[in-house]
């Protein structure tokens, strides 16, 4: 199979084109090869023509994503991220080094559901679910999950980088002090059908989260 890559472009107003598409994207902290067995099966997991304009909710098997792996879907023409974090990845995330350095730390401003405002931001610690789109012009930040001492910024912690202007967040789509984006990354409404498999676009049951709350997209 031969591999497509995706390349997220920019409207002369900043804003991105929005376009239609379904991508898996590993920056792994092993080995990247996964990524051609993986890609069979969320091309299976693309929901029809009706069920995107309706924007109904679709299903992912999170045993396919690989631990340090990130998978991207298609919700209501969106990009949504569903990284699976390691142990290391979320020790960092509460590492008082970090929260320092963060704009909205405790996720204060409304960008996820309230059964997400917690310091990892997503129902189960390990698994990360977020709108991919930068909150400042709405670019689509790169997955870059790895410590680096120099790269994409000095003293790189692991997270999101949003390469057009700049624009830093964590793992947990928490936004750095001092960059462009004004706005943690949105978490989409989403539940857990089994202890393996997500539904995004559905809240969990009797909870009432409007996705057209938020803040800022």
């Amino acid at each position: 199979m031969s591999k497509q890559t995706f390349i997220p472009t920019v409207a002369p107003s900043g804003k991105t084109t929005r376009r239609d598409f379904l991508y898996i994207a590993t920056a792994a902290f092993g080995a990247i090869g996964v990524a051609a067995s993986i890609v069979p099966f969320v091309s299976q997991m693309d929901p029809d023509a009706s069920t995107l304009a309706a924007g109904g909710p679709i299903e992912l098997d999170l045993d396919k994503v690989a631990p340090g792996q990130q998978v991207a879907v298609r919700w209501r023409g969106r990009p949504v991220f569903v990284t699976h974090r390691t142990p290391k990845a979320l020790q960092t995330l509460r590492d008082p080094a970090l929260l320092a350095q963060l704009a909205d730390p405790r996720s204060s401003e409304l960008q996820q559901p309230p059964y997400a405002e917690n310091w990892h931001r997503s129902i189960k610690p390990e698994y990360g679910v977020i709108i991919g789109i930068c909150t400042h012009l709405g670019c689509i930040p790169e997955f870059e999950p790895q410590q680096n001492a120099t790269q994409p910024a000095p003293n790189w912690p692991g997270g999101y980088f949003c390469p057009c202007h700049g624009s830093k967040y964590d793992l947990a789509g928490r936004v750095f002090r001092g960059v462009p984006a004004p706005y943690n990354l949105p978490v989409p409404p989403y539940h857990l059908v089994s202890d393996t498999r997500i539904r995004i676009g559905e809240n969990p049951p009797n909870e009432h989260f409007d996705f057209a709350s938020i803040s800022q997209i």
